[in-house]
């Protein structure tokens, strides 16, 4: 009987400090990680029935690891009057643009002051602290300073079109329109009215959250694998690229080919989030998942694996090349129009020949053409960006050879810059499509990390395949890509340009406007990045090969030095021929 009394005192001491410990770790969450919430809701003499804005943090994050904010809370003060109690309009006014001059319209100030039956209206958002407290401390009759937050982007323009913007959609509430902000708007959303519930309400209310599972969680910040430094820098050498030759649009994206993990992306021109008066509308979406382009050559080192991949040719194969050829009566040439005899596969590659992109095309065969290319762009990526665009493959279902061939080279065919480099990733890691993302993962408000799951894969080709491509494409980077000039005497790297005609818009192509490409990644046998650059309709240049190679090259060194890459060549006999085990 003692017995039973004391294992019933032991169960209920031990409810009691199961119950301490919750109390003690809800008391944690309340007044430390909310409290600077309850703060404002204090400080605050009148608050819509929503409260203060508040939603979660985006991250960049460093090589290091450390979190770089890219979207987080600003805090201030706004004005609002009381019409009822406001006997000095035009003092009023006076007193408020002395302080803070800029954030006020004299206009919409005085319409509110006459609207005598309402009791409060906002007449101007985001003092400073110091403003607002000058303001405060006049005690101005029926002026109100409250405390307010607004979202701020720290970096500015920085990845602007990837991180997105916060605004009203339809009603009252503030939501992520674009960008990460609106993919991941569950996420960041916080409950408008979960700050005025009764204390003891809070302290007690949802106390499973604290030992909440972080699969089913859903408020938190958003950790992304943006490295600020690499973004900044692809940034700066877009913005270069476009200025030199007026291009229309430069982009950029650099790429974990292994993971699909993205570390910048950028195009230019963009906008600065925070200057959101001065945001052309046309500038808010993401040109790299939004719009297809025809990206030409660079399309040949698919065509190439797709051959290779289905057994109609070997490395070893040759064609005869006349220059130009007809196909369903229409003429397809080599960029120069010249005949080079028998070519071997390499130089299709290392001279970016259109006819032997085609003859390659027509050695695959309609179907097995159709098949790979289907694998390789007939779907979206499923990057988190919202508007993600599909491809335009119409003419796969084209009876008509010549298709085929333009295709073969880049033309006829337009995909996003996204289901671009994923395609071309798998090349750089043994064949396989990966998940292109930018969330890397969630910090939940209860302190808890849940790691995104980007798993997703598509066998496209075998490794031995993209072994013999990345062969072949380090073959052009040592010796073609400038004659040779780019070559890095301790890292192999793996490069193509591409020349597309630009479309005229009749159904034909301009003859003297072009977009340019570049695909490449390094160390040729075991990827660190991939790095796909274009720029769209660049003046007084014909090739890709003239506008993007020196901005792959700066960026390349820059990647190699900062993430300190060892050297590769040591262990690449020459002539480029990977060693055994060298990572597929």
């Amino acid at each position: 009987m003692r017995a039973q009394f004391r294992t019933r005192i032991r169960v209920v001491l031990g409810l009691v400090v199961f119950a301490a410990l919750l109390i003690v770790a809800r008391l944690y969450f309340v007044q430390i990680v909310r409290g600077e919430d309850y703060e404002q809701k204090i400080d605050r003499q009148f608050t819509a029935a929503s409260g203060p804005f508040d939603r979660g943090a985006i991250y960049f994050i460093s090589k290091e690891g450390t979190f770089i904010s890219a979207a987080t809370l600003a805090s201030g003060f706004l004005v609002a009057v009381n019409p009822q109690t406001l006997t000095d309009p035009e003092g009023a006014f006076s007193a408020l643009t002395a302080v803070a001059s800029s954030t006020v319209d004299r206009e919409s100030f005085m319409a509110a002051a006459r609207k005598k039956s309402q009791v409060y209206i906002e007449v101007a958002h985001r003092l400073s602290e110091a403003e607002g407290k000058t303001l405060a401390a006049k005690k101005i009759p029926g002026i109100q300073v409250l405390q307010e937050r607004w979202r701020q982007y720290p970096g500015g323009a920085l990845a602007a079109q990837t991180i997105g913007i916060v605004s009203y959609g339809s009603g009252d509430t503030l939501r992520g329109q674009t960008g990460l902000e609106a993919t991941y708007d569950a996420t960041l959303a916080r409950s408008g009215n979960s700050l005025f519930r009764n204390f003891f309400a809070e302290l007690f209310s949802n106390v499973g959250n604290v030992l909440v599972d972080a699969k089913e969680a859903r408020e938190g910040d958003i950790v992304t694998t943006i490295e600020p430094q690499i973004e900044t820098r692809l940034a700066e050498d877009l913005a270069k690229l476009s200025k030199r030759y007026s291009s229309k649009e430069s982009g950029g994206i650099i790429m974990d080919p292994s993971t699909g993990a993205i570390i910048a992306l950028a195009t230019h021109p963009s906008y600065d989030a925070n200057d959101r008066k001065n945001i052309s509308p046309s500038l808010l979406g993401n040109p790299l998942v939004e719009h297809v382009y025809e990206f030409g050559s660079i399309m040949k080192t698919l065509t190439m694996a797709a051959g290779l991949d289905a057994g109609v040719i070997t490395p070893e194969s040759t064609y005869n090349d006349t220059g130009c050829i007809t196909v369903d009566q229409r003429t397809i040439c080599n960029h120069d129009r010249k005949a080079r005899g028998v070519v071997p596969m390499q130089q299709v590659l290392s001279q970016s020949l259109n006819l032997g992109a085609s003859w390659i095309a027509t050695e695959l065969g309609q179907e097995k053409f159709r098949e790979y290319f289907t694998k390789l762009f007939g779907q979206k990526t499923g990057i988190d960006l919202p508007a993600e665009t599909a491809a335009l493959l119409g003419n796969l279902s084209s009876p008509r050879q010549v298709e085929y061939d333009n295709m073969s080279f880049g033309q006829g065919i337009a995909v996003t810059p996204i289901q671009m480099i994923r395609a071309q990733a798998a090349l750089a890691n043994g064949g396989t499509m990966v998940e292109p993302h930018i969330a890397e993962r969630i910090q939940l408000d209860t302190g808890i990390s849940r790691t995104l799951d980007w798993g997703g894969r598509v066998e496209i080709f075998k490794p031995k395949t993209a072994r013999e491509v990345s062969v072949m494409l380090t073959s052009v980077a040592d010796n073609s890509l400038g004659g040779g000039a780019h070559r890095i005497p301790t890292m192999t790297f793996a490069a193509k340009t591409g020349t597309a005609q630009l479309t005229d818009g009749k159904g034909g192509y301009h003859s003297d406007r072009y977009f340019h490409s570049f695909v490449g990644y390094f160390p040729s046998y075991a990827p660190r990045f991939i790095i796909l650059l274009y720029t769209n309709d660049p003046q007084g240049v014909q090739y890709a090969s003239e506008t993007l190679t020196n901005t792959f090259m700066d960026l390349t060194h820059f990647l190699i030095n900062y993430y300190a890459i060892p050297p590769d060549r040591g262990l690449v006999p020459q002539g480029g021929t990977p060693p055994d085990g060298a990572r597929q």
